[in-house]
């Protein structure tokens, strides 16, 4: 039927909480990354009294735990309220006990699960499909989406089956690629989800709940003699679940005219050749079938709806009889198995059809996010020619171990759609600003829109890459954009660090935050970026955002100038209108935090088009400024072939004989990625300091040290280190002196230094006995200054010197340094100073959480040790369990 749809801008995560929240009465919550927002939106939707279909503004509760959410679950649908929950990874593991309760006793749910990747050799918040498939044993049914769309659409299907059968149910889209991926849908009304939800079985259910009145005993313990036949009492509800899910299905199209099928196909009708999958890996799977088939080639796709219970016959019968190979994708891994889950169930479900079994081979892609592109499908296609395709192969990698892996091209497929890049900096507010953009073009335009986020899981301060599409047909493309028509480097730096021009296609257009002029600015980039530009023959402009942002009072946030920048020189909006639009969305956005905020935002928006200009470049190369190594100094070989590839952002191309096998890594990594992300730095004052060394103690990335050692070292030092003359116990103020220096390429500019320091100078009191300055007045002689205080300059004895008092302890050697913690991280200098005290002893048991993130995460690690190789050894278990994983530790330490 037709149907006039309510267009929403959302990503997937806000896309799925609204039609739970709409469904439910109590949401029992605990937040994991990626599906955290689904419960913050439910939480603000009641908050601001919006009501559920029944009427009622549904109760949320945060838990202390996953398993502590689930058990609230359990109890709450016991108690005959209609109740959900959203988690992923080892969160959902954490429920499966639970899970197993749920299901047993029949009670009617639905989980929504932004699928994630379970830690095993290492940590990873992002998405695959290792979560769900460890709960394939519980019981729950297991429905995919594979868009924003579906996982919304989804969600309500989930929701009026579980009622339909009694039969829970986990309502599954990908983490990261689904679930924060912004996207228009059309949204489901409320007078649709009544009419989906059957109020006859919602008070049926509600009916079965504990009351007194009518008693019941659920949860006994039973015995060999009946446990057995009891379990099998279910099977009936389990038979009728894909018939109604089906009813659910259809039901759903004739109300909002999208049509599911538990198994749908696409592709040629007469296909030869097959892919089957589940997840948003079918948008590049789509993509290339439809490519393929344009050229002539008999292929097509089979994308899995209801994954739990896996109906056989419609499985079968979604296959063209024409078929004759099969690859089966799956998007987990499972060490030691005959073959992951889906190829499994492919090949017994040919089996028990009776189906005459064509060529059947498995292959696993996309595990934490990795791409998963059309030329990578093409390659798994290339592969089903051959005669004996490879089985349990791998795709996106290259296996030089086991010789998985399967060889692929790029293919470049002709869209319709608008592409643009935009390169940031982790907190500077790029993502923020890319995510209201999108949103304003598919407001003011009838454009399909699509907004992805790229960052790794620094706290902050690490690249982000924001990647944008919008055009007049639907957007199908689940992966990263390869070739954009505009893009924006946020940070000037980027260009000496990543291959960018390689993403701009030609005669595209470039935006650089550079602190030169356009007239100064060809002569400091670097020679790589100057080719680019004149071959591809880009159109260029500049500003200094981080310059008006600081004179307007925003700080480091440049997102509202570089907006407004993009609206202005791409044209994909007039002009005016969309900067009328970026300051109402200002105003949404910033209004609660009072007008001077807003304010400052409208002259963001007004100065970034004052400050904003063409370059007119020369058409040779003139530079010899090479781009930057990924590592500095003299790092060791591991460093520069494998963590350099990484922080170069050609992690990718690693093969796996690169990587540990058991995940374990080298300290003391840090010191050679120099990040290079502040703009201003400290720089010190020896006439004006008093040695208080409380500067060093409050940084938090360990970037500013003092030393105490004999004056005669200063014979072959620069000339532009400073020293001073050592005051205090134990030192001779005779023979040592005292210098305090920065590490200026690891610094990030948090100004707490400044802050924390006691010396002001009487003339000035805007002037301490340590300063921010620009970073480029001081960043050659700084360096200089820093490689030779760190290399040739001793650590004092510490034997004789007091570490009970902060001057002192500052003088021990700290074991943790240039952490990717958020700038002002109030915890890490707690860290810095245990190491400091204790770190060529200690035996680290960490919580997952931040301390994960800026403790252990790659490329580089912060941990580090001393002259004699002695530092913190340091793993990390999971989040809940810190206290007994250190327990453990502490009984090997006694046992050993």
């Amino acid at each position: 039927m037709a149907k006039d749809y309510k267009k929403l801008i959302l990503d997937g995560n806000e896309a799925v909480a609204r039609v739970a929240h709409k469904t439910n009465e109590v949401c029992a919550i605990y937040p994991i990354t990626p599906s955290s927002p689904m419960g913050e939106h439910a939480d603000a939707f009641s908050a601001k009294g919006m009501k559920n279909i029944w009427g009622d503004i549904p109760r949320i509760i945060e838990l202390q735990s996953e398993g502590g959410a689930s058990g609230t679950v359990h109890g709450s649908l016991q108690g005959g309220a209609v109740t959900t929950t959203f988690t992923a990874s080892q969160g959902l593991l954490l429920m499966i006990p639970n899970m197993f309760k749920i299901a047993g006793e029949l009670l009617p749910a639905v989980f929504h699960i932004a699928s994630r990747t379970v830690a095993t050799h290492a940590l990873s918040i992002f998405g695959d499909h290792s979560d769900t498939m460890a709960t394939r044993t519980t019981g729950w049914a297991i429905l995919f989406g594979g868009s924003v769309q579906e996982a919304h659409d989804m969600a309500l299907i989930a929701q009026a089956a579980t009622f339909k059968t009694r039969v829970p149910f986990l309502n599954v889209f990908d983490g990261f690629r689904t679930s924060h991926e912004i996207s228009k849908i059309d949204s489901i009304d409320d007078d649709t989800m009544k009419q989906m939800i059957s109020n006859r079985e919602v008070n049926a259910f509600r009916n079965r709940g504990l009351n007194p009145d009518t008693p019941q005993i659920g949860g006994t313990a039973q015995n060999p003699d009946v446990f057995f036949q009891a379990r099998e009492a279910c099977n009936p509800y389990y038979e009728r679940v894909p018939g109604e899910v089906k009813k659910a299905m259809k039901k759903f199209a004739e109300l909002e005219g999208r049509e599911y099928h538990l198994f749908d196909y696409i592709g040629d009708p007469n296909a030869e050749r097959i892919v089957i999958l589940m997840g948003s890996g079918q948008g590049a799977v789509k993509e290339a079938v439809s490519y393929m088939n344009e050229k002539g080639e008999k292929v097509g796709v089979v994308l899995v709806r209801l994954y739990r219970p896996f109906s056989i016959s419609d499985f079968i019968d979604a296959i063209p009889a024409s078929v004759k190979k099969i690859a089966v994708l799956d998007r987990t891994k499972e060490p030691g198995s005959i073959g992951e889950p889906l190829y499994m169930d492919t090949i017994n479900a040919f089996v028990e059809s009776g189906r005459e079994m064509p060529t059947i081979v498995g292959g696993r892609y996309g595990l934490s996010s990795k791409e998963f592109t059309p030329g990578m499908v093409k390659g798994i296609f290339d592969e089903l020619n051959k005669d004996k395709p490879k089985n349990h192969f791998t795709i996106g990698i290259k296996d030089d171990v086991s010789f998985t892996s399967l060889e692929y091209e790029d293919l470049s497929l002709d869209t319709n759609t608008i592409n643009c890049l935009f390169y940031g900096l982790g907190s500077d507010g790029t993502v923020s600003a890319n995510k209201n953009s999108i949103k304003i073009i598919g407001e003011t335009t009838d454009n399909y829109v699509q907004g992805y986020f790229v960052y790794d899981s620094k706290k902050a301060g690490g690249l982000t890459v924001s990647h944008l599409r919008f055009g007049k047909d639907p957007i199908t493309s689940t992966y990263q954009i390869a070739q954009a028509s505009f893009v924006a480097v946020h940070q000037f730096n980027y260009l000496q660090k990543y291959d960018i021009m390689s993403k701009i296609k030609k005669g595209g257009t470039l935006l650089l935050n550079s602190p030169y002029s356009k007239d100064e600015v060809w002569a400091h980039l670097p020679k790589s970026a100057q080719e680019g530009i004149i071959e591809k023959e880009l159109k260029f402009y500049v500003i200094d955002a981080t310059k008006v942002a600081q004179d307007i009072g925003l700080g480091k946030r440049i997102n509202t100038i570089l907006q407004t920048c993009f609206f202005a020189i791409s044209g994909i909006i007039e002009k005016d209108e969309a900067i009328q639009k970026i300051k109402d969305f200002i105003v949404k956005s910033y209004s609660h935090k009072g007008d001077k905020i807003v304010n400052m935002n409208f002259k963001a928006v007004d100065s970034a088009i004052e400050n904003l200009y063409e370059v007119e470049y020369p058409k040779t190369v003139s530079s010899d400024i090479p781009d930057l190594p990924p590592v500095y100094g003299d790092a060791p070989d591991f460093v520069k072939q494998v963590l350099g590839e990484i922080i170069a952002g050609k992690g990718d191309t690693l093969p796996v004989s690169a990587f540990p096998d058991d995940g374990m890594f080298p300290l003391g990594t840090t010191r050679y990625e120099k990040r290079d992300i502040a703009d201003t730095v400290p720089v010190w004052d020896a006439d004006l300091c008093t040695q208080c060394n409380k500067c060093v103690a409050i940084c938090p990335h360990g970037v500013i040290r003092a030393k105490v050692y004999d004056k005669e070292l200063l014979d072959d030092a620069p000339v532009t280190l400073k020293s001073c003359p050592a005051k205090g116990r134990p030192f001779d103020k005779e023979t040592e002196v005292y210098t305090l220096q920065v590490s200026v390429l690891d610094c990030t500019g948090c100004r707490l230094c400044v802050e924390v320091c006691p010396a002001v100078s009487k003339e000035n009191p805007d002037y301490k006995a340590i300063n921010m300055v620009d970073k480029r007045e001081v960043v050659e002689v700084e360096t200089i200054n820093w490689d030779y205080f760190d290399a040739k300059l001793p650590w004092y004895d510490r034997t004789k010197i007091s570490p009970t008092n902060i001057k002192g302890a500052m003088f021990f050697e700290p074991l943790f340094e240039f952490s990717g913690a958020c700038a002002g991280c109030g915890e890490t200098p707690y860290i810095k100073l245990i190491t400091q005290l204790y770190g060529d002893h200690m035996i680290v048991a960490n919580a997952t959480g931040c301390s994960s993130i800026y403790g252990a995460n790659l490329p580089t690690t912060p941990y580090t040790t001393n002259a004699k190789g002695h530092g913190p050894a340091w793993s990390n278990s999971l989040f809940e369990d810190n206290a007994e994983y250190g327990l453990g530790m502490r009984l090997a330490a006694n046992r050993k």
